[in-house]
């Protein structure tokens, strides 16, 4: 994984649909999701379906094999499976202190923490980026974030296996407790007084956004060590959240 290696509990439910705690079991379609999920340890599976086609490349894991027309009765309307699905239990959780200690063995390291961003897809592109460019986690609010979906994953493109999401009750303590930490909290934002240019950005931090047109709210932002701005051209139109997290984190990376 590109984070830290998340250990499962020991306790596990019967129920064959059931996954861990109250959370269902969920079916994970497209070929990335699914074969970074076959790929996780810590990843359950219950059963998994393949078309004819698609099953060779997947022959050690020994799917069903099934036609089009029973898959998708077990795939949401227009979900893109590619003769693929997955029925595996939700990923165990974890915590702050796995992100802080793995953070503290590190010279440079970046989390990305999102305020109430409840769109899969932009939550998905986000987790690629984060994947791509080496960040430990992504940190939401467990009651304003989507869950653990197939179309969460299908977005992620197989990241979700890599990137573990923290969520977390108070997103404003969750903060304190990365300050705490060694973590400095930058967050962005569209009326911030200073831009994102080289060096600006501590080595060790958790990079926090909003949701596209609020942004961060009052608390969230208030509780960051410093606000930035991403730079643009005169009368462009403000960048979309993902594509904002990626210039972040690709900037963390390079140095600054």
């Amino acid at each position: 994984m590109t984070g830290f290696t998340i250990v499962p509990s020991m306790a596990r439910n019967k129920g064959k649909r059931q996954g861990r705690g109250s959370r269902p079991a969920i079916w994970l379609y497209g070929r990335h999701a699914v074969a970074a999920a076959l790929a996780n340890p810590v990843r359950r599976r219950i059963r998994f379906l393949a078309e004819n086609e698609a099953a060779a490349a997947f022959a050690d894991h020994a799917p069903e094999i099934v036609d089009r027309a029973l898959l998708r009765q077990f795939l949401p309307d227009g979900a893109v499976h590619q003769g693929l699905a997955l029925l595996a239990e939700p990923l165990p959780d974890t915590g702050l202190d796995a992100l802080l200690a793995a953070s503290e063995s590190r010279e440079r390291a970046a989390a990305v923490v999102l305020d109430r961003v409840q769109d899969p897809q932009n939550v998905g592109a986000i987790l690629r980026s984060a994947a791509a460019l080496g960040a430990l986690a992504m940190v939401v609010p467990d009651r304003h974030a989507p869950p653990e979906t197939g179309a969460l994953a299908k977005a992620a493109s197989g990241a979700l296996e890599r990137v573990p999401v923290i969520r977390v009750a108070n997103l404003a303590r969750a903060l304190s407790a990365m300050k705490d930490g060694g973590l400095w909290c930058v967050g962005f934002g569209a009326n911030s007084e200073t831009d994102l240019s080289p060096g600006a950005l501590p080595d060790r931090c958790a990079l926090v956004l909003g949701a596209e047109g609020g942004g961060l709210r009052r608390l969230t932002a208030e509780s960051c060590d410093l606000m930035l701005r991403i730079p643009m051209a005169r009368g462009a139109a403000s960048l979309n959240v993902s594509a904002a997290a990626a210039i972040a984190l690709y900037a963390h990376a390079q140095g600054g």
